[in-house]
């Protein structure tokens, strides 16, 4: 793969299967927490019905607009849990529980090669950040978490009132660094979120795509973050 020479000014990186990952993974997370709660679903389980939950929630945004907040990113991880852990006892203490649990940063390990890409970058000049379809629990994890001490912007879907690939989200990033587009490269993992959402906004963009699942986007594509600092 051929990298932009040279690397744009200002790179963004997509946030959860690009920086971030959850550890353990949701579906036993979940599980362990619904057995809390009464629930006889095991991981596996779980795992099919998150999938599927999730995928439905997606749809649901993009029938309205890629609009979103905070008060709909709580609704969408509510619906969540309520649909993959339907046999608790308490629902609402169940959620509360999840949604606590994804706070911490105990709850998430970051690429292993993300501390020295990150900082490495910066060293060079380069202004580094995350534009991420989260929410405000994102912003403590990025302060907390040593290996993103690199990150100087932030830009988080519930904040800005849109959802990737939304054009008016990768605006706000734009205006985050007050920088153009053009001057713009965008790292993530999601072929439809990231790559293409970021190219129709006139960005630079690379697919982070380790498994080679996405042939269409070859001279785009990276297989690790390290990648960027050849």
């Amino acid at each position: 793969m051929a990298l932009p020479s040279p690397l744009p000014p200002v790179i963004f990186f997509d946030a959860v299967g690009t920086l971030l990952f959850p550890e353990p993974p949701p579906s036993e997370v979940y599980a362990s927490v619904g057995r809390r709660f009464g629930s006889r679903l095991d991981a596996t389980t779980v795992a099919t019905r998150f999938s599927v939950s999730f995928r439905r929630q997606e749809r649901e945004d993009v029938a309205s607009g890629l609009r979103t907040s905070e008060a709909r990113e709580l609704a969408r991880w509510r619906a969540i849990v309520a649909e993959v852990l339907d046999d608790v006892s308490d629902g609402e203490a169940c959620f509360q529980t999840l949604y606590a649990h994804f706070a911490r940063t105990s709850a998430w390990r970051c690429a292993e090669d993300a501390a020295e890409v990150l900082d490495a970058l910066s060293a060079r000049g380069h202004s580094v950040g995350i534009a991420s379809n989260f929410d405000r629990r994102l912003r403590p994890l990025v302060e907390n978490l040593p290996s993103l001490r690199a990150v100087r912007s932030l830009v988080i879907s519930s904040e800005v009132g849109w959802r990737k690939p939304a054009a008016a989200f990768f605006e706000a990033m734009c205006r985050s660094i007050h920088a153009p587009a053009q001057q713009i490269l965008y790292v993530g993992d999601d072929f439809a979120n990231d790559f293409e959402g970021a190219n129709a906004a006139g960005m630079q963009a690379l697919l982070l795509d380790p498994r080679q699942i996405a042939p269409s986007v070859q001279n785009h594509r990276i297989e690790s973050l390290s990648e960027l600092l050849s």
